[in-house]
Formats: structure tokens, C-alpha cells, sequence
């Protein structure tokens, strides 16, 4: 206490800022791990457990054996990986027009650039549930429904990543770019060997956003998959629940969290090493 008095008032005044700061910091990520820690734990629990009057936030017994009946209850495997490959070649496509259009956008030349730029902004306004219809008809046109192809097609444009990349690409220097061209560079190399490495923790977030974007998306493949061959996760997790919904009249909320607990870990362990490129791309953005 004595130390607290001899402490001059703006020095106080910071303490007491900081002690607010971390305060606010640990309840708000209190606030977003809770959730992922309540799916934990629900995972672990039996059904009679899950349904008592008054929660409880540990499992009385820990039951393992959820996850092996999430695991053979559906063709898991098969989801994952319909999932893994839809999702990366999204994100790849995505990437490789939105990095090719963004460029057209921040440094191309040509008539009617900024109303077509608007025009792209105008797409990320749209809700899918506006547009399915249309593209419903053109995979049916293709002979592409219930099939992998079909799901791709659709997500292969972002609308976000060319705008991001777009803003971040007009903030590299033009002597850089004339300094490529210069060495010999055209319009492709400038693009891999100057504006990708200058811009790649906005290249690596926005991708990383397209691919779990991709992962979560439940409306167009509960659409488009007709069989388990093409079914994604997020569909499949809700299949599961209908199953036993049918079979037995109870939820079982906790095999399908001990799904949802396995479909997400592709996820984390990307974010876990990418989590750099993602925080360093967020607030260069947050910047300008």
C-alpha cells in the first residue's frame, strides 16, 4: 500500500489502465473458449448426464468410447475427405484468381476498372440463398450435381479475397514494381516474385479464410450431395443426428459433439501454424 502512494498519479493512472486491459482481455477469452470447452466436455458425458436439471461442467465419467460411435455411425472417413479435397480446391482456385484479379484491380489499366471493382463489391452484398436457384440449374446443365466438381464450381471466386488482396496489393510501392520489370519481369513474375512476398500474410490469411469457410459451408452441399460419396462433414454431422433421432427418439448430443469435436480438428491444426500469418495479415489490414 505504501508503494501504491509513493506511485505518482499518471503512473497509477496507467497501472490501473493496464489492470483494466488484462481484465477485459481474460473475460473475453474466457467468453470465446467457453463454448469450444462446454463441446469438450459434452463429448465426454453420457446422455443422462447431458440431460439433468442442473448442468455440470466435468463429465462425472469420462466416456471414450463416444467418439468411436461418432467414428462408425457414418462413413466419417469418407466426409472428411470429401471435405478436405472440396475445400482445398476452393481455396486454391480462389486464391490463384482473386491474387490474378486483385493485381487487374490495383494496378491494370484498362476501361471501366473501378465500376467493375464495384460490381465485385456489390457480389459480397448478395446472400447465396439469392443465387442458389440460378447455379442449381447450370450444375444441373453440366451434369455436376451430387457430384465433387459441383461443389467446387460455385466457391471457386471470392468476392473478399479480391478486395483484400486488391487494397493490400495498391499499398506496395511502385518503384518495386518497376524495379522487376527492370530485371525483366512481366506481369506473372512481377506478381510471384514482388507482390506475394511483399504481400504474404494477406495471401496466407485470406486463403486460410477461403478453407475454413469452405469447411463450414452447410447450405450448398446440403443442396447439391445426394449420396454419402459426396457428402461433406457439416452435412454429414447433421445426417448422424437425424439418424439416431429416428432410430431411438433421443438426441444423443453426445456422439454428435464427439463428431463435431473430430470434424474440427483440421481446422486447428491449421490455424495452430498459420496462426502468425493470420494475426500479422489481420492487423496490417486493420492499418490501412
Amino acid at each position: 500500500m505504501d508503494k501504491w502512494r509513493q506511485l505518482s498519479p499518471e503512473l497509477r493512472r496507467k497501472k490501473i489502465i493496464h489492470a483494466l486491459q488484462t481484465i477485459g482481455a481474460v473475460v473475453v477469452t474466457l467468453v470465446m473458449i467457453f463454448p469450444l470447452y462446454w463441446m469438450l466436455i459434452t463429448s465426454l458425458k453420457t446422455e443422462s448426464e447431458i440431460v439433468t436439471m442442473v448442468p455440470t461442467f466435468w463429465p462425472k465419467e469420462l466416456i471414450f468410447s463416444n467418439y468411436v460411435d461418432a467414428w462408425t455411425a457414418v462413413p466419417f472417413l469418407r466426409y472428411i475427405w470429401n471435405t478436405l479435397y472440396v475445400t482445398f480446391w476452393q481455396m486454391l482456385i480462389q486464391t490463384v484468381v482473386g491474387v490474378l484479379a486483385a493485381y487487374g484491380f490495383a494496378r491494370g489499366r484498362f476501361p471501366g476498372k473501378n465500376v467493375l471493382f464495384l460490381i465485385v463489391l456489390s457480389a459480397m452484398m448478395i446472400p447465396s440463398q439469392v443465387t442458389f436457384i440460378p447455379l442449381y440449374v447450370l450444375i444441373a446443365k453440366l451434369n455436376w450435381v451430387d457430384t465433387l466438381s459441383g461443389l467446387i464450381l460455385p466457391e471457386t471466386v471470392s468476392a473478399y479475397m479480391i478486395f483484400m488482396l486488391r487494397q493490400n496489393f495498391m499499398s506496395v510501392d511502385q518503384s518495386y514494381l518497376d524495379a522487376g520489370r527492370v530485371d525483366g519481369l512481366g506481369i506473372l513474375g512481377t506478381i510471384r516474385y514482388v507482390l506475394i512476398p511483399m504481400c504474404k500474410a494477406s495471401v496466407v490469411t485470406v486463403s486460410l479464410v477461403s478453407f475454413i469457410n469452405g469447411w463450414n459451408n452447410y447450405f450448398w452441399p446440403k443442396i447439391l450431395s445426394k449420396s454419402p460419396e459426396t457428402r461433406l462433414i457439416s452435412v454429414g454431422l447433421a445426417q448422424m443426428k437425424n439418424i439416431w433421432q429416428d432410430l431411438s427418439g433421443t438426441g444423443y448430443y453426445n456422439t454428435i459433439m464427439a463428431g463435431v469435436v473430430i470434424s474440427i480438428i483440421p481446422v486447428v491444426i491449421l490455424f495452430a501454424f498459420n496462426q502468425k500469418y493470420m494475426l500479422k495479415g489481420y492487423s496490417k489490414n486493420a492499418m490501412k
